[in-house]
């Protein structure tokens, strides 16, 4: 055979192929109604992971939604043809909106935007919803959280430019306008500093709609200004304030022992009142540790963060800066503190959403020190049992992998944005085996601002791009999607 010949069996044989590929018709079939198989041709290929669809025939006219979507193939020939090996695509999906009834061959076709417009507004629950964006995978068709979703907790977390901290921004801001929960943000990078301040750029309606919470927004930062973060030693548990002093109770029982009876019997107030009435070796291990030199230890004068944690009239929503404190000793304890007090007072069954940025550092999987042991058990117990006494966490991290598992397993909302490490998606994916694995590794090709929700704060696993943030930002300015 001839170079000639090899090329028109070649060519022939792509003609071949081509004709079998394209002749692949877009059909779905459901032996349940609920969910669905499908196939399509790759040619000129409209459809993808997420993306919603009419499924046709069959009975009616169904909505749903893409789950996954791979690659397939398998031999093929027709009359007088030789075989082939055919591509195709194939996958799963999940009926959104039907009669609940099998069908089979029902034609596949992309849903129109003003389809998933009119579902989205029939399922629309009858309790406050969030605007936070739009579909990414319906133009211009307006997406709203779900508020009461937010009575779970929730697991936010994006690769370093994934646009995670202006997306948690806009989260923070419409729970503030939407609803009358208390919100608490652990701080650390300074990024939220200014939430209370409405952007001079923002929609002139909704920018009059935020300032109406926005004076509700309290943030304490640093330790020497005019709202500095103020942590008493007496405040502390007994736990927090041996911890301060790294004092085991059994390796060194009888320091453990003099502290807790300065405080329990002599009154002590105070890490200076302690150093007064405390023997040399507490005095120099509170020197030694720098403990006594801490900022965050107030005057009598100023409220305390468990003041304003306690007071039914206190801030709406508490910003603690943790990022302005000097030394991460100072940041650990704050933060350790916050989540106490808030467990401390559970009796009182006031809503609270806690959120809690670089939750990696807050609750690692494996704390570094006692003050950090402290606050991981403390998220742990909210974790496992703050619901039904009204404590809610977000929790914020790009390190899913850092977080304790026994806090992060209790989540049940996700916003998964970008991450490029299939490790980290490979650990979200087993804790959120809810989520359809064809979504979740979608976030290694979001774009910034982009995002997949699902759990109790949205109606269906959808692929979402954040809308416009309405406060200033504390770190530098996001843009490019709102």
């Amino acid at each position: 055979m001839t170079a000639q010949d090899v090329g028109a069996a070649l060519a022939e044989y792509r003609d071949v192929r081509e004709q079998l590929e394209r002749s692949i018709l877009p059909l779905a079939t459901s032996v349940d109604g609920r969910r669905f198989t499908f196939q399509t041709s790759l040619h000129d290929l409209e459809l993808e992971a997420g993306a919603y669809v009419v499924l046709e025939g069959g009975g009616g006219d169904r909505l749903g939604q893409l789950l996954s979507l791979e690659f397939g193939s398998d031999e093929g020939t027709g009359p007088g043809l030789p075989q082939v090996r055919i591509r195709f695509g194939r996958g799963d999906g999940a009926v959104l909106d039907g009669d609940g009834r099998p069908f089979h061959d029902a034609t596949v076709r992309p849903a129109r935007p003003d389809e998933v417009a009119a579902w989205l507004d029939r399922t629309r629950p009858d309790h406050a919803t969030l605007p936070v964006g739009e579909l990414a995978l319906a133009a211009g068709v307006k997406f709203k959280l779900d508020a009461g979703g937010f009575g779970r907790h929730t697991f936010l977390c994006g690769q370093s430019g994934s646009g995670k901290t202006y997306s948690l921004g806009v989260l923070v801001e419409r729970l503030l306008m939407e609803t009358r929960l208390r919100v608490v943000v652990l701080d650390p990078n300074s990024d939220y500093v200014r939430l209370g301040e409405a952007r001079p750029g923002a929609d002139p309606g909704a920018r009059e709609r935020f300032e109406g919470v926005a004076g509700s927004v309290a943030v304490r930062s640093g330790v020497g200004g005019e709202n500095p973060i103020r942590v008493r030693f007496r405040e502390l548990s007994p736990e927090q304030q041996a911890a301060v002093l790294r004092l085991d109770p059994l390796a060194d029982r009888e320091e453990y022992a003099e502290l807790t009876g300065l405080i329990e019997d002599e009154g002590m107030r105070s890490v200076a009142d302690v150093e007064r009435g405390a023997s040399d070796s507490i005095r120099l291990r509170a020197h030694n540790l720098g403990v006594n030199r801490w900022g965050i230890w107030p005057g009598p004068e100023g409220a305390s963060l468990a003041e304003e944690l306690d007071d039914p009239n206190g801030p709406r929503c508490l910003v603690v800066d943790l990022g302005s404190l000097d030394t991460r000793e100072e940041q650990a304890i704050a933060a350790g503190h916050v989540l106490e007090r808030l467990w401390r007072r559970r009796a009182a069954r006031e809503p609270v959403v806690i959120v809690i940025d670089e939750a990696h550092n807050v609750c690692p999987a494996e704390p570094d020190g006692p003050v950090a042991a402290l606050a991981t058990e403390d998220a742990i117990r909210i974790a496992g049992e703050g619901r039904k006494f009204g404590l809610y966490l977000v929790l914020v991290t790009q390190r899913p992998q850092k977080v304790h598992e026994n806090v992060l397993s209790q989540c049940d909302n996700l916003v998964l944005m970008r991450m490029n490490s299939a490790a980290d998606l490979a650990h979200v994916g087993t804790i959120f085996s809810f989520v359809p694995p064809g979504l979740v590794e979608r976030a290694m090709t979001f774009r910034q601002g982009e995002a997949l929700v699902a759990g109790k704060i949205a109606s269906h696993p959808a692929l979402i791009r954040f809308g416009e943030r309405l406060s200033e930002e504390g770190g530098a300015d996001v843009a490019g999607w709102a």
